[in-house]
């Protein structure tokens, strides 16, 4: 499938097609046998509680350290990508583009590039508002 605005999300099938949707009816199923009233109530809440404590944990685990190093590679690719094509140094701009805005930009073929990130820098356009200008979009099959 052609990666666009429209179809940039990636899934990884392991975790939110399987673990995920375990877990979910761990909590759920661990719920109803609490709440359903039987002598087994406590085992039943202390099963509960810890499927949605590892079901918490492995979400915000997964996310927090592939997002954070993924997150320093977008920007150093930036900053790189912005020197060979611009001739001079980012140090200048690094205060007038947020992340989401620099990570939006990675989108953009070389043809737009150089243009999209001064609109974005003059006009403050949002992360959504510049993917949603780029006009030939370069996938990104690598994010998690």
């Amino acid at each position: 499938m052609q990666q666009n605005y429209k179809h940039h999300l990636k899934f990884y099938a392991p975790h939110h097609f399987i673990f995920l949707p375990l877990m979910i009816g761990a909590v759920i199923f661990g719920g109803y046998k609490y709440f359903e009233g039987s002598s087994e109530s406590v085992t039943w809440g202390l099963f509960t509680f810890t499927s949605f404590a590892i079901l918490y944990l492995a979400i915000m685990l997964r996310q927090h350290y592939a997002l954070g190093n993924q997150n320093r590679i977008v920007r150093l690719e930036f900053y790189l990508r912005y020197f060979e094509m611009a001739g001079e140094k980012y140090d200048d701009l690094k205060n007038n583009l947020s992340f989401s805005q620099i990570a939006a930009l990675r989108f953009a073929y070389d043809e737009e590039f150089l243009v999209l990130t001064e609109k974005a820098i003059k006009e403050n356009i949002s992360a959504d508002d510049i993917k949603k200008l780029i006009t030939n979009w370069k996938p990104d099959h690598m994010r998690v």
